[in-house]
Formats: C-alpha cells, sequence, structure tokens
C-alpha cells in the first residue's frame, strides 16, 4: 500500500520543529516533509495521523481543518523514558466525496495495522470511526470498540452516516465484526430512553459519567479488551478545552489523560483516535491538552506488560468459584495483580470468538463472584457469545 497521496506536515510546523531544543519530540520523532518524503516505517511503532474530514458533522458549514497548532504543542513536549519509534506521516485531506475519505483511511490504518504500527489519529467528525473500524476487516476477526463520548452516537441506521449515527452503522452493515461496544461518560440528558435500552437489549457496557468519574480506575478493565479506541472531544467540559465543547460537564485534563493512558497500556489496543477538533481563534489550549492526551497514550504504551496470554504464564493464579450452575474461573497475573475471567467458549461454528474466551476484569468482579454475585460484563459477554 502506497502512502504519496498522504499531505506532508507543514513547512511551518517542519520549521517550528528545527527550532526546538534537542530534548523535545520534534528533534527526536521523524516527520514526513515536502523534502524528505515518509520516513521508512520499519522498527515503528507508533504514527501520528491527521484526517481532514467534517462533512459528514450535522453541524458542517463548509469550514477547512488543519491541525498545525495541535502538532507544534506535541513537538514541543518533552518524551518520557520511550522505547518507541513514533513517525508523523502527515495528513489524509478530504476527498471528492466523504467515501473517498472513508476509503483512504480504511486503507492507511489496514496498512499499518499489517505492519503492528498503531496509529494516534487526530481527525474532524466522528464518523470517521467507522473508516477505523472497517480498518480491522483484514484481520477476519471480531473486535471490541470503546467510546469516550457524552453520546452513544447511535442514531438511525437507515439513514446516511453522521457523526452522530456512525455507530448503527457499525452494528449493522456486513461483516459483522462488532463484539462489543463500550461508552465511557455518556449522559444521560444526551441520550434517548430508547438508545439507553438498545446498548442494554445488545448487551454493551455504558458508564455514566458521574460513575467514571468518582473511581477513574474502572476504565482499565474496559480498555484492557479493547481493540479500537474512540475518543470525541465532545465528551469533555468547556472548561477543560477553553470554550471548544458546548458542554458545561464533562472529563477534564487531567481525567482524559488518565484514560488515554490506560488505553495506551492495553496490550490489544491496535487503533487510538481522537475526534470532533474543530479550528478555532484561540486554540492553543485546546491543542496543547490534545497533545497531551498523545503524550500520555504514548506512555502507556511503553508501559505495556504483554499479558495477552496471561493463561499460560507460570505465575498466574488460577481460581475457581462455584455460583449455581455455574463454576466461574478466574486468573490473577503474578506479574501485574491483574485479573480476568473466562468466558465460556459455545461451538456455534465462529472460531472468530475464541479471543473473547479471557474477560478483564476486577478484584472486585472477583469478591463479588465469592459473594455468589455473577459480574454483569461475564453475563453480558457469555449472552454475546450465546447469540
Amino acid at each position: 500500500m502506497s502512502f504519496e497521496f498522504l499531505v506532508p506536515v507543514s513547512d511551518l510546523v517542519t520549521a517550528h520543529a528545527e527550532l526546538l531544543p534537542d530534548h523535545t519530540l520534534g528533534k527526536q520523532i521523524k516527520l514526513h516533509t515536502k523534502e524528505r518524503g515518509i520516513p521508512d516505517l520499519k522498527k515503528v511503532d507508533i504514527v501520528l495521523l491527521g484526517v481532514r474530514e467534517n462533512r459528514n458533522d450535522i453541524d458542517f458549514l463548509g469550514e477547512n481543518l488543519e491541525f498545525d497548532t495541535i502538532r507544534k504543542s506535541f513537538y514541543e513536549l518533552c518524551p518520557g523514558n520511550w522505547s518507541t519509534n513514533i513517525v508523523d506521516i502527515g495528513d489524509i485531506v478530504a476527498g471528492n466525496e466523504v467515501k473517498d475519505t472513508y476509503y483512504l483511511l480504511q486503507e492507511v490504518l489496514a496498512t499499518l495495522l499489517q505492519k503492528n504500527i498503531i496509529p494516534i489519529i487526530i481527525g474532524g467528525s466522528q464518523d470517521l470511526v467507522y473508516a477505523q473500524y472497517r480498518s480491522f476487516d483484514i484481520l477476519e476477526r471480531m473486535v471490541n470498540l470503546v467510546n469516550i463520548d457524552s453520546k452513544f452516537d447511535l442514531g438511525d441506521s437507515s439513514e446516511s452516516i453522521t457523526n452522530t449515527s456512525f455507530v448503527s452503522k457499525i452494528i449493522v452493515e456486513q461483516p459483522y465484526n462488532l463484539f462489543n461496544y463500550s461508552n465511557i461518560g455518556y449522559q444521560t440528558y444526551f441520550n434517548t430512553q430508547e438508545e439507553i435500552d438498545l446498548i442494554e437489549k445488545l448487551y454493551f457496557d455504558a458508564y455514566r459519567l458521574g460513575e467514571v468519574i468518582s473511581d477513574i480506575t474502572i476504565v482499565e478493565p474496559i480498555m484492557r479488551d479493547a481493540d479500537i479506541v474512540s475518543l470525541d472531544l465532545g465528551a469533555m467540559s468547556s472548561s477543560s478545552l477553553n470554550g471548544a465543547t458546548i458542554s458545561p460537564n464533562g472529563f477534564d485534563g487531567r481525567e482524559i489523560c488518565a484514560i488515554s493512558r490506560y488505553a495506551g497500556i492495553s496490550d490489544k489496543v491496535k487503533s487510538f483516535g481522537v475526534y470532533e477538533f474543530k479550528n478555532s481563534k484561540n486554540e492553543e489550549m485546546s491543542a496543547m491538552l490534545i497533545a497531551q492526551i498523545f503524550w500520555y497514550f504514548i506512555e502507556g504504551v511503553n508501559y505495556r506488560s504483554h499479558e495477552l496470554d496471561v493463561k499460560e504464564l507460570k505465575s498466574t493464579l488460577h481460581y475457581s468459584v462455584p455460583i449455581d450452575d455455574e463454576i466461574l474461573s478466574f486468573y490473577k497475573s503474578g506479574m501485574t495483580g491483574r485479573w480476568w475471567i473466562e468466558i465460556p467458549f459455545v461451538m456455534s461454528g465462529n472460531n472468530k470468538l475464541k479471543r473473547h474466551t479471557l474477560l478483564p476484569c476486577t478484584y472486585e468482579d472477583y469478591e463479588r463472584a465469592c459473594n455468589q454475585e455473577i459480574p454483569e460484563r461475564w453475563y453480558k459477554a457469555k449472552r454475546k457469545n450465546e447469540v
């Protein structure tokens, strides 16, 4: 797959990077520039990719997008004690039609997926998640999508796709590769009761804003089972983004950076997107926060534990808990102390589901099981496996 249609990082931003001190990211990551082209992606772990597409935003008024301020802010940061190689491959510009942009994004992400490179995407309207999800079609297996958002974005699947209806398209359109959809931070007054009921009926997971803020650690096992993570900047409070969002309620900067780190530290997350960015006169504050979101995600990637096969590790402890007619199997990592629960595999002929036999959970889930309470996420995953 060739990347010749990618637009290089602007000369203005390139010049800014060259003037930065040697200890900054701008001097340590490789850039796609007009002069040098796209850097060699061998041994690259993470790429930064912009997508200048926002025409399926229901409030689209013809604005053009550019991400120079975000790049400048990101380049100015100092890297942590990282071993990752990072490349900024530039931008995908809007195609003749939105579907053209989807196609290009899907192809680029699929190629990166095959190279085992994690993309950090900064985009316009969140319907781009549809292409982010479709890039996983090449794996021919089920995937889990986590959406950090104040809304479920279900919409009407019979209507044209928008940034408020892309999830329904993901659910109903073939090939059916979505195993689980989790929403983190929804606000009830932004979602109809019919949507809330549908999330429950489909055995998906949803966590209210207040629930997550009161205990940010509940995000960790959700992220640990995610393949794709999408962040709608509208999930943040207006004060945290200098008025770039309209809601007074939402996550603050510290909370969203903690959530981003949980996404990065997950061994399974292979694609991370931040959407609904809009250019404004005073965008420096929101740009710096987005840069820090990227930073925390990369920090998490550098501290991955590589426990995808935790069941096979000698140091892993196994606990059996009988509940009614079930015997629940829990596994505790001897290395990190994290917990998993086993989902019974149903011989339905759909071998795509084998990878979901271990579900990340918490010690509290194990305690509740010992008190004869079946963990809700285990029940939902089991029901989806039986369908």
